[in-house]
């Protein structure tokens, strides 16, 4: 035992063995948004799909064990697939509602009945949950929706003991965080700040509230003047008076060098120029920021965003995008500033 209250195995012939460094497969399995993982062992690169919990080789199966004392359980969370993103039930999504239910509750029913149904209600809507097919359907308009259950990463001293051993650059890579700061856009989505259309970015806009969380800070899209008060959370149009809303996300475990704006992803448009990915271009689902974490985590998959006509398959190893309607391909690139 290491330590972990995990443990991750492959069966091979007769014998479960452990995989040796299996924290890197359990920080990716605790990503709702992750299918899966390739790892490298004595028979070759092996996929481990964490839906299924299978191997992509025949010849291998997969199990991962928990040891927790007498007592105490596990934290689970449970993960509905939104439009673009993953969202944890309970927390608010990108249709701006939340669950009338937690993971935690979810997980109680599931663990008395693992092939049973719960139902639920986000406002005036029902919907029901099926453990058996891990999918959600609204009982109003019949659409389905993907569903997740994954553990919560947590650090064990055994973790704790070995980040302690690396070196100074590695801890501060390994707990570093940015924040994210949006505003809600005319169609009803968060939009990025970011310099091609605003004058501040993200970085900016942090510096100054890391000087003062109760200020404010001035700056420009377009022709017009606005205001973005800290303390009350809103931008505020200086030449009309409209009001919007602000959030602030932080990001957790992307190293520094992938915040903010030192990277930058783009597609080649048909013209063939170089556009950046962008919340604010075409009713994009995605930005630079959204690209990067996926892909430090994982940068041999794939993710899946819209625009307001299109949803497309972003290839993070072929650095490509596919259209999926009409199978179109453009390039796809990533920079470094």
């Amino acid at each position: 035992m290491s330590g972990n209250h995990y443990e991750w195995q492959l069966l091979t012939g007769i014998q479960w063995l452990k995989i040796d460094n299996d924290h890197v497969i359990e920080t990716h399995y605790c990503q709702p948004g992750a299918k899966g993982i390739t790892i490298n062992t004595s028979l070759g690169k092996v996929f481990i799909d964490f839906d299924e919990l299978q191997t992509d080789n025949a010849a291998l199966r997969v199990q991962r064990l928990s040891f927790l004392p007498q007592g105490q359980t596990e934290d689970i969370g449970w993960y509905f697939r939104d439009d673009s993103l993953w969202c944890e039930y309970g927390s608010q999504s990108s249709s701006m509602s939340s669950s009338s239910i937690s993971s935690k509750d979810i997980e109680t029913h599931f663990t008395q009945n693992p092939q049973g149904v719960l139902q639920f209600s986000v406002g005036s809507t029902r919907y029901s949950l099926d453990f058996s097919t891990m999918t959600q359907t609204n009982l109003t308009t019949s659409l389905h929706r993907n569903v997740r259950r994954r553990p919560k990463f947590t650090l064990s001293d055994a973790s704790i003991t070995s980040i302690s051993s690396m070196p100074l650059t590695s801890q501060s890579n390994l707990y570093n965080h940015s924040f994210k700061w949006e505003f809600m856009g005319d169609e009803g989505q968060w939009t990025e700040y970011q310099t091609h259309i605003c004058s501040l970015d993200n970085t900016a806009i942090e510096n100054q509230y890391q000087q003062n969380p109760q200020g404010q800070v001035q700056f420009i899209i377009n022709k017009f003047s606005y205001i973005l008060d800290f303390a009350k959370m809103c931008q505020v149009n200086q030449n009309i008076g409209t009001k919007r809303s602000v959030r602030r996300s932080p990001v957790y475990g992307a190293q520094s060098s992938s915040l903010g704006t030192n990277v930058c992803w783009q597609f080649q448009d048909i013209d063939g120029r170089w556009k950046d990915y962008s919340k604010g271009y075409g009713q994009c689902s995605i930005s630079s920021l959204d690209i990067e974490l996926p892909y430090q985590q994982n940068a041999s998959g794939t993710m899946i965003f819209t625009t307001s006509r299109f949803s497309y398959e972003l290839n993070l190893s072929a650095m490509t995008q596919r259209n999926l309607a009409t199978n179109t391909t453009r390039s796809v690139r990533r920079l470094l500033q």
